[in-house]
């Protein structure tokens, strides 16, 4: 069955933007980058909350963006091919190979696992992922913990009164500082 994946940035302090709703600090390097590449390529779909489909819809243009590097046109090549589903209450249309959501987030996921073919399903935003926590249907969580301190703002990890046991599956560290942890949720 596909796992279903949580990937995300955090500051070292837990939080994917700071209280200033900036998250510039998580700008990746090359390697980073190169991981998240992977990733996306291993991935069946993608489920992205409305905040991140519009962050990432920066990447429908990348034919029209000289300025753009080989590693980047590369993401935006396997990005665009890759199906998505947006989940919104405020969208009405969305581009490319994307989807607006026509279920709860546990029919989608049940939807999508049942789908032929190989590759996980990744969540993405915020609410979305607290969502999918409190729904317990994230198999694997994979962080990249970046060496800066933001004092507060969106946290990763919901604060809910529940415990969640994690067992590391990998991890490594990036020149940059950055660690990435990857870790399966043991039921």
């Amino acid at each position: 069955m596909r796992k279903v994946t949580c990937s995300m940035s955090v500051s070292l302090d837990g939080y994917i933007v700071g209280p200033d709703g900036r998250f510039d600090w998580s700008v990746p390097d090359e390697e980073v980058f190169r991981l998240a590449t992977d990733e996306v390529r291993g991935l069946h779909a993608h489920l992205l909350g409305r905040r991140l489909y519009e962050t990432m819809v920066y990447w429908e243009d990348a034919d029209r963006m000289p300025e753009l590097d080989d590693r980047e046109r590369e993401f935006a090549a396997i990005w665009n091919a890759l199906p998505k589903v947006v989940f919104s209450t405020t969208l009405t249309e969305v581009r490319g190979n994307s989807r607006l959501a026509t279920g709860g987030l546990a029919a989608e996921i049940e939807r999508l696992r049942a789908e032929p073919g190989e590759g996980d399903l990744a969540l993405g935003g915020a609410a979305l992922a607290a969502e999918a926590a409190a729904l317990d249907l994230i198999d694997e969580y994979r962080i990249r913990v970046y060496p800066v301190l933001v004092g507060g703002g969106t946290p990763f990890f919901p604060r809910e009164e529940r415990r969640v046991n994690l067992e590391l599956i990998e991890h490594r560290t990036f020149d940059s500082g950055v660690a990435y942890l990857r870790h399966r949720v043991v039921r």
